[in-house]
């Protein structure tokens, strides 16, 4: 007999509302984000300018272009450009509080920091995507790639189904803003929606409205559920 997919699906959906935003995870007993590694941690010598980095994480994968000389551009939701217009400020490493604040005002920033600073002591790959497109017509050429990545760089919309890291690099790289993350998102809540026997999946779903979509807190649970429901079905 098959296994019931709605509850790995429920506890799938909560771990990608909070994983696909980025958050990394704190240190036992530590109120503060641990340290990146020191710059020389990672052999760039094999990066060439408009590769695609990606870097994978338990339940999801943080991507961005590298320009050269040790900087990667990726966006990374952030509050703190919206109320501040002091740049070394906003170039110091995204905390985890700006990066929940980012999430909630649905503000992010295009940065470039350096290798170290965007992997976070995670495993590299280049270009790893590509594999994923196969008309390789549609990979742009390496400095296209990386030009258009610089020019974006500043504060821009933040969404987790509609703007994200990956949108991002693949517009850069393949000319067009695609996230195969989203689209394995929103296949596991339409299976949540899909399936009526489950309360608490229904309820999962409303919060994740919430928390994507930007529902007003003072709005009715049906208000909630029913437009989502919608939209997710269209």
């Amino acid at each position: 007999t098959m296994k019931n997919p709605v509850p790995q699906a429920a506890s799938l959906l909560l771990e990608k509302l909070m994983l696909l935003v980025h958050i990394r995870p704190l240190p036992a007993g530590s109120g503060q984000d641990t340290p990146p590694p020191a710059p020389g941690y990672y052999d760039t010598s094999c990066f060439k300018r408009g590769d695609l980095l990606e870097v994978p994480r338990t339940l999801f994968i943080h991507f961005g272009i590298y320009l050269g000389e040790n900087r990667v551009a990726h966006l990374m939701p952030d509050i703190l450009p919206a109320i501040s217009a002091d740049r070394r400020q906003i170039q110091q490493v995204v905390t985890n509080k700006r990066l929940i604040l980012g999430v909630i005002a649905r503000t992010a920033s295009v940065r470039v920091d350096t290798v170290e600073d965007f992997a976070y002591g995670g495993s590299i790959l280049v270009n790893h995507m590509d594999r994923l497109f196969e008309d390789q017509d549609r990979v742009l050429g390496s400095e296209e790639a990386a030009r258009r990545a610089e020019k974006l760089v500043g504060t821009t919309a933040y969404s987790l189904l509609w703007n994200n890291c990956e949108h991002f690099v693949t517009y850069c790289r393949y000319g067009a803003p695609v996230s195969f993350q989203t689209d394995k998102f929103c296949e596991t809540v339409k299976m949540i929606i899909r399936d009526q026997r489950s309360v608490l999946a229904s309820v999962l779903v409303g919060l994740a409205s919430i928390v994507c979509l930007g529902v007003a807190p003072s709005t009715t649970l049906p208000t909630i559920f029913i437009p989502f429901f919608l939209w997710m079905a269209g």
